[in-house]
């Protein structure tokens, strides 16, 4: 998947508790190694490396976020 700067993620229930329970998180930058985001209503802001991202992708904890709603990951 390509990663790109406002990307949406919705945030699974299980894991809201790391992310200040923000339901969705949005891309701001990455460098290839490191992405950086924001997170919905103003909960925060963070990064993590873009293997991590991918881990949480992997695992059906992040779901990317379009204008009609959500993409499901194949």
């Amino acid at each position: 998947m390509l990663i790109e700067e406002g990307t949406k993620f919705q945030i699974s229930p299980r894991i809201q508790n790391f992310f200040n329970s923000a339901e969705a998180l949005t891309v701001i930058r990455h460098n290839g190694i490191t992405v950086q985001f924001t997170l919905e209503n103003g909960k925060g802001r963070g990064s993590m490396p873009l293997q991590h991202l991918n881990y949480l992708l992997k695992r059906e904890e992040l779901t990317q976020i379009t204008n009609q709603g959500l993409i499901p990951q194949i």
